[in-house]
């Protein structure tokens, strides 16, 4: 495949995207448009050294797709979960990277490919893509909640991505929402936003009412055998099943909580929902009455002036946030260019 070069603006920079399931790498120009993407599984299970097998032949993949060569790319943004070390380019403990833990995986891949690489955590990576080409792209600052199998947060204000002195900066799906008798997440611990507003927990809860007795055609699915997940309720939540609509609107009002604590702590010009868990955004009725009723919860909640002048969206760059991103922080840490203009 040959790329027609005069669509796209050099300098190249590969983007990588790690989670626990998939890889994925894409070719990004140097205004953030995307010229390729491949996906490889990330055998999390498995030895480190098959992964970094998989992701070395992922990227390869990726920029044979446009036509280019190793020689053509500046840099690599590497996108990883947390916990991590970011200064030292470590993973620390990522639960859904079991036999990775402390690998140094920034260095590992930037001696492997021979291209300098900058290591980030995947949601502050996918906030990044939204702050550059995303909904974000023309706002100062904006916090960012990634709804999946946990709940990400990343925070940029005016091109800075808040990293913390601990690479623990923007770890806001741990914020404590209840003290006592709090629900458990899959860390382990009581009480935190994740363990309301993941897509785990959306389940978990389902799973819960229906063995309290609660109707819903959802019960025939878990009858059946089939696993019951977060796509499931969204489903039934667009046939009218009244349990769905109800666990849905209630995560939507638990966000909106934790969102008026970020607004009266960062006061961003931004906050969007990501991640695999936007139930169609604003493209579905589910979608609009979930942002909806967030919106409402910020409006009781809020201070007047923040509610009247933070938007409140979707995001739009979909699961390709973050390699996209990851792409933005090489463009922004090796070349000093920042999505706004701004010297960095």
């Amino acid at each position: 495949m040959t790329i027609d070069r005069s669509q796209f603006q050099a300098p190249f920079f590969v983007g990588v995207d790690v989670g626990g399931t998939t890889i994925k790498v894409g070719v990004v120009d140097d205004n953030g448009k995307p010229m390729s993407k491949s996906v490889v599984p990330s055998e999390s299970r498995r030895p480190v050294g098959v992964g970094m097998e998989n992701l070395e032949r992922c990227v390869h993949e990726s920029i044979q797709q446009c036509g280019l060569a190793m020689s053509d790319i500046n840099s690599i943004g590497l996108a990883t979960p947390g916990p991590m070390d970011i200064t030292g380019g470590k993973l620390l403990e990522p639960g859904n990277l079991p036999t990775w833990h402390y690998f140094p995986i920034r260095q590992h891949v930037a001696d492997r490919l021979q291209k300098q690489t900058v290591l980030q955590n995947d949601a502050n990576a996918a906030a990044f893509g939204e702050f550059w080409v995303g909904t974000a792209h023309d706002a100062p600052s904006v916090v960012m909640w990634t709804l999946g199998t946990g709940v990400g947060c990343g925070i940029i204000i005016h091109d800075v991505v808040i990293e913390g002195q601990h690479s623990h900066g923007g770890e806001s799906g741990h914020l404590i929402m209840q003290m006592d008798g709090g629900r458990k997440n899959v860390n382990g611990q009581y009480g935190t936003l994740e363990a309301y507003c993941s897509a785990t927990a959306l389940v978990k809860r389902c799973h819960e009412l229906l063995d309290a007795g609660r109707e819903s055609s959802l019960r025939a699915v878990v009858a059946s055998g089939q696993e019951l997940t977060a796509k499931l309720i969204d489903e039934a939540c667009e046939a009218g099943d009244v349990l769905a609509d109800e666990l849905i609107l209630d995560t939507a009002r638990i966000l909106g909580v934790a969102t008026v604590s970020m607004m009266h702590t960062i006061d961003p010009s931004m906050v969007l929902i990501g991640g695999a868990m936007t139930f169609g955004r604003n493209d579905s009725p589910v979608g609009r009455r979930f942002l909806q009723r967030l919106k409402d919860e910020v409006k009781t909640r809020a201070f007047p002036i923040p509610y009247a002048k933070t938007r409140i969206d979707f995001a739009t760059l979909g699961e390709d946030a973050g390699f996209i991103g990851a792409a933005g922080c090489a463009r922004q840490r090796f070349t000093g260019k920042t999505p706004s203009g701004t010297p960095h």
